[in-house]
């Protein structure tokens, strides 16, 4: 006999799962439900942008459409490197787990300003939007992660404040746990271009402090990249429930 069932997995599709009892066999036709999508973008590009766009849909206020990141105090490493050399490790572990991933960028060479990644991620059919950059400041004793997100008051996208927030602090706190880096907790950003331009609950990871020579440092090491970005999708599975 055939039946019609639903099986969690990793991967979504249809299978054909035969169960013998008692010297009969039946086949049953299973559809597989596959886990989320998930949009990445790792932050910055190999060259800025200064020419300007919308903070917002509506907006008279402009920024830059692509600004120039930090550079690692101790490395030298710039920042979009370090954004697309852990964007891509996650996206590993994510594929790994079962998750569908876009990519907003996978090179270094590109330009595509900030509203045009938040386009990009909502036309992907994602489920999730995730911004990955490093921090910087003037004191080279600040350290630690962050996680930013849209306020309810946010002019743009305060329908998406709730889930963003639920998704930022599932992620800071899986990250930080994993990773040891200081949790710097979830924090109001309603000025961010590539943040007010979703349609999805969105959240930029700030994952540490390349102007701080020990974080900095830890940062580049490729064996530490694999827990920031296990740690990131730890927080992702806690968010969807898995």
């Amino acid at each position: 006999m055939n039946q019609k069932g639903v099986l969690s997995g990793k991967r979504a599709g249809s299978v054909t799962v035969s169960v013998r009892q008692a010297g009969r066999e039946a086949s049953y036709d299973v559809d597989i439900e596959g886990k989320k999508k998930v949009a990445i973008d790792a932050g910055h590009q190999l060259h800025s942008d200064s020419s300007t766009e919308p903070v917002g849909p509506g907006s008279s206020t402009r920024k830059a459409k692509v600004a120039g990141g930090a550079t690692g105090v101790a490395t030298g490493v710039p920042e979009y490197q370090l954004n697309l050399d852990v964007a891509k490790k996650l996206r590993k572990e994510l594929l790994d787990r079962g998750y569908e991933v876009y990519m907003v960028r996978s090179k270094n060479n590109v330009n595509i300003s900030n509203k045009k990644r938040a386009v990009k991620a909502n036309k992907s059919g994602s489920d999730i939007y995730i911004r990955i950059h490093g921090d910087s400041s003037s004191s080279s004793s600040v350290s630690g992660a962050s996680a930013l997100y849209p306020s309810k008051s946010n002019p743009y996208v305060s329908k998406l404040s709730k889930k963003s927030y639920k998704l930022s602090k599932a992620i800071i706190d899986s990250y930080c746990e994993e990773t040891g880096i200081k949790n710097r907790g979830c924090i109001v950003r309603d000025d961010l271009t590539g943040t007010n331009w979703s349609k999805i609950p969105v959240t930029l990871i700030e994952m540490g402090f390349m102007s701080n020579s020990a974080e900095d440092r830890k940062m580049q090491k490729k064996q530490f990249q694999t827990r920031m970005a296990s740690g990131m999708a730890d927080g992702i599975d806690v968010y969807f429930g898995y």
